[in-house]
């Protein structure tokens, strides 16, 4: 991977190309971790890719998963679309599993792939033998100030569409606010320049699928084990949204970090370890190699 950052190089890791019949093409990274593992299939955040949100984490899993980390629909290199869908993220990695010969994995899902990884459950729950859930709720649209916001977002998504020269625009327009303010000039520029590989028209489309999802009526029902990493200073996703997630899946487990929502480029080595220590706990694995220790706790 063609990062500015601590990535070390003992896992092998590998990028290509893979066709989704009757979905188009995406990305993916995959690391073929130890024979036999268990699969963890990574989905990415908002106007990010599978590069930027993952690079930092790949090496420290692959050590003991399978992992596969593909560019989600309207992202990066994933597949294109013209109105972008949360479910559809979610049949596209149910396809790619299918594709790759995977029959069960566990979803470890960051921000908005955390929604991601709830509809999987949801949708194609005989695929999901777990969940990972990092940084997200179980919705985003709660306060008045943030419906306010909901509800500009048709009008500015229309505007991005109708204006060609609008279309160069890319995704870090909106989403620099994600990374953290300390974040070293090197780390920071190459972040942006992975945002703009997604277009302003699609991270405008994103985040209004996004301010419309809910898993309330039905993430209590969630039956496989369940780990929630939550971020403890996120300025995105409020920690009590986190937690309240967490509580409403039955016996989940809670791995603390400290950390903002762009903790997985301003400290790798730490998100790293409380993803593992999250996977771990799903798969029933032993928690060593952590590059930190995190804090874990039952809901």
């Amino acid at each position: 991977m063609n990062r500015k950052g601590p990535l070390a190089a003992a896992v092998p890791t590998h990028r290509r190309v893979v066709t989704l019949p009757g979905r188009g093409r995406t990305t993916i990274w995959e690391a073929p971790g130890p024979p036999g593992a268990p699969v963890l299939l990574l989905l990415h955040g908002a106007t990010l890719n599978a590069e930027l949100n993952w690079s930092g984490v790949i090496n420290t899993l692959g050590r003991h998963y399978r992992v596969v980390a593909p560019d989600q629909r309207g992202h990066g290199d994933g597949p294109r679309c013209s109105v972008f869908r949360l479910e559809d993220c979610a049949d596209d990695a149910a396809a790619l599993a299918t594709e790759l010969g995977i029959d069960r994995f566990v979803a470890v899902g960051y921000s908005m792939g955390g929604f991601v990884a709830q509809l999987l459950w949801h949708r194609h729950r005989e695929r999901v033998a777990g969940l990972v859930l990092c940084s997200t709720a179980r919705n985003m649209c709660g306060s008045p100030w943030e419906r306010s916001v909901a509800m500009l977002l048709p009008s500015a998504v229309a505007t991005a569409a109708w204006f060609p020269a609008l279309y160069p625009l890319g995704a870090d327009l909106i989403a620099a606010g994600l990374l953290d303010h300390d974040l070293g000039p090197a780390e920071r520029s190459w972040a942006l320049a992975q945002m703009r590989r997604t277009t302003l028209r699609n991270a405008l489309s994103t985040v209004q699928a996004v301010s419309a999802f809910s898993s309330h009526d039905w993430i209590g029902s969630v039956d496989v084990p369940a780990a929630a990493v939550l971020t403890r200073h996120d300025r995105v996703v409020p920690v009590r949204r986190q937690w309240k997630l967490a509580r409403a899946i039955p016996g989940s487990t809670v791995i603390e970090v400290d950390g903002d929502h762009g903790v997985f480029v301003s400290s790798p080595g730490r998100f790293a370890a409380a993803v593992l220590a999250g996977c771990h706990a799903v798969c029933a694995g032993p928690v060593d190699e952590l590059d930190t220790e995190p804090t874990t706790t039952a809901s």
